[in-house]
């Protein structure tokens, strides 16, 4: 390749990766929120439901743990002192026994509050990731217009997994080294409250020096967790797209691109990193600082006669474990800023409303007939550019309707609006004379089936992927649902049968193996109105034949709607009805529109011209 086409390869990588930061950072933003406790009391929620069977057995083991650990110094500094004053070797046996049973209580209540805490914040995160995705399975499709699939999975995993640590040991190591802080504090003031204070000065300086470095390292998390993100939504399109890349050779292309994006995600995990190493040279100085102040004046307090050996000792051991919790605290503080930004993540998916949400005096839709009224409907996916412009069609129970046009005449839009998947603009839908935004969603879409050309398979057997349309069928009513659009033939003939495992997507079936299937389960459910998106495009001629048959048996007593462009498809339909750009611009049966000839002949006979040509 000459240096040239290098060049222009780069640059146009680089300008890709311009354009999907861009899209990232709109779906993404690094927050500029303050610091919000307010995030902790919403995930405390999530603990309220243990509370009351397991977080007194925690609290009670962290308060015995505590108090001995509080308890060791002291009693080591008497026993050094008894030594010194030549009591009796019984007294200092007394002391080291007590000291080892102060041991191996402080062991035992570890134990038990590290298994009691870990069960906790394991339900904890099994409910919020429940939650989450519960929600999301509730939110409109706008929603994920506007989200690629690995944004919404970074939610759902990494960032639920990022609270782990959080509630299985950092609450309750916080609330550990706070009390074991104050007590410590209140101990050595007690002990000697000139050294006690001497000692104290280091803690302001510390904590100024660290408060300046905390909305740094926040922004630091959140760019990590905006950057993984981004790498998460590249690798599911990666994935998903993988026989496009190949087929068009641009493996090295897309290669470079995550290698820009694998960078900048390494370069701000360094930063974030490297603002978090720098607590512990923070508390090693400044712990440094008051061991000096501690042995310097604890000398002379101790030449004067004001402090003995021992309790110069229990000091040394009571500022040594003063300083481990407030590193600890400081390292609980990065933690604390990660869980934070992938707390207001999750919230932030949490507080999305649905856009199609149900009235609170909604109604289950009763069972319907079939008629459907498009009101004078007008729809905008985005503001100012409306995809349908005042439609209005009325359609009665068993008819079957075929929706025409080029692409981007509405047609998609019109049975997104019937499935209610978005609200209409301005008019309304309505069936049987109800309009669809005041019953209940479950009960529409219950009594509509549809079949999408782009057919989704999830992975398991093919009797559960035809299931899926009505859970409780029978194995006896899955393949009749199959025999009756022709699927049952090829089902037979692998090796499993109907127990059949298939990957994701399906990707061991062909695409018309894949449609018919689809076709099934839409079928299996025994919908009211059935929509068929472009179901027959990836299904050869002879297999449709077969299915046209089906389909007028399988049709009857049903309103359909058909969007197709194939001429046998359509040409049965009892009304056809011509999209452009959003608005009805023909409306009739295939006869009518052929005398007329308007843009419906014209199609046709587009169609007529390509099928001589391709014979």
């Amino acid at each position: 390749m000459s240096d040239e086409a290098t060049r222009q390869n780069a640059a146009k990588t680089e300008e890709r990766q311009s354009k999907n930061e861009r899209f990232v950072y709109q779906d993404d933003d690094v927050m500029e929120k303050p610091f919000d406790w307010g995030q902790f009391y919403r995930l405390a929620v999530y603990i309220k439901p243990y509370a009351r069977q397991l977080l007194p057995v925690v609290i009670i083991m962290m308060v015995l743990g505590t108090i001995t650990k509080l308890l060791v110094p002291l009693l080591i500094g008497n026993a050094i002192d008894a030594v010194e004053k030549g009591k009796s070797l019984g007294l200092l046996w007394t002391f080291c026994s007590a000291i080892a049973a102060l041991f191996i209580v402080q062991w035992a209540a570890g134990l038990y509050r590290i298994r009691f805490t870990n069960i906790i914040g394991q339900r904890v995160i099994y409910d919020l990731r429940q939650h989450l995705f519960q929600h999301i399975q509730r939110l409109s499709f706008r929603f994920f217009d506007k989200r690629p699939a690995g944004s919404v999975l970074v939610r759902i995993t990494n960032d639920v997994n990022s609270l782990q640590d959080l509630f299985t040991n950092g609450v309750i190591n916080i609330l550990i080294d706070c009390v074991q802080l104050v007590g410590i504090i209140i101990i050595l003031l007690s002990l000697n409250i000139k050294l006690g204070l001497a000692i104290m000065i280091t803690v302001p300086i510390m904590f100024l020096v660290s408060t300046k470095l905390r909305r740094r390292i926040r922004r630091a998390w959140q760019d990590v967790r905006m950057k993984q993100s981004r790498i998460n939504s590249h690798l599911n399109e990666s994935i998903q797209g993988i026989r496009v890349t190949q087929a068009f050779t641009q493996e090295k292309e897309n290669m470079a691109y995550f290698d820009g994006m694998n960078t900048s995600n390494k370069k701000a995990w360094d930063i974030g990193s490297g603002l978090n190493q720098t607590f512990n040279p923070l508390i090693e100085v400044t712990g440094g600082l008051g061991t000096f102040i501690l042995f310097f004046y604890g000398a002379f307090l101790i030449e004067s006669k004001e402090m003995t050996i021992g309790l110069l000792i229990s000091f040394v051991m009571y500022v040594g474990n003063f300083w481990e919790p407030i590193n600890r605290l400081g390292m609980m503080y990065s933690q604390l800023l990660i869980a934070m930004a992938s707390s207001e993540r999750i919230f932030e998916f949490i507080d999305e409303q649905p856009t199609v949400a149900e009235k609170r005096e909604a109604e289950p839709l009763p069972t319907i007939r079939g008629d459907v009224r498009f009101n004078n409907v007008v729809f905008e996916y985005e503001k100012g550019r409306p995809a349908l412009r005042g439609v209005s069609l009325d359609v009665k129970a068993g008819q079957s309707v075929a929706l025409v046009g080029h692409t981007g005449s509405g047609k998609s839009t019109f049975i997104n609006l019937l499935c209610r998947f978005y609200d209409v603009t301005e008019g309304s839908v309505l069936i049987d004379g109800t309009d669809i935004r005041d019953v209940k969603i479950q009960s529409l879409r219950s009594q509509v089936g549809i079949v999408l050309q782009d057919t989704f398979i999830f992975s398991g057997t093919i009797r559960d992927n035809i299931r899926f349309g009505r859970l409780d069928a029978t194995d006896a009513e899955v393949e009749e649902a199959a025999k009756a659009v022709g699927a049952h033939d090829f089902i037979a003939a692998l090796p499993s049968g109907y127990d059949t495992e298939v990957e994701e997507r399906g990707n061991v079936l062909s695409m018309g193996q894949r449609q018919l299937i689809s076709f099934a389960r839409a079928l299996l459910a025994d919908p009211r109105v059935l929509i068929l998106d472009e179901a027959t495009a990836s299904i050869d001629t002879e297999t449709e034949a077969k299915i046209q048959q089906a389909l007028k048996k399988l049709l009857a007593g049903r309103t359909s709607f058909i969007i197709a462009h194939r001429l046998s498809t359509i040409r049965g339909a009892d009304q056809i009805v011509v999209l452009d750009h959003g608005q009805i611009i023909e409306q009739g049966d295939h006869d009518e529109l052929m005398r007329l000839q308007g843009e419906y002949y014209g199609l046709i006979q587009a169609q007529y011209r390509f099928l001589e040509e391709a014979v």
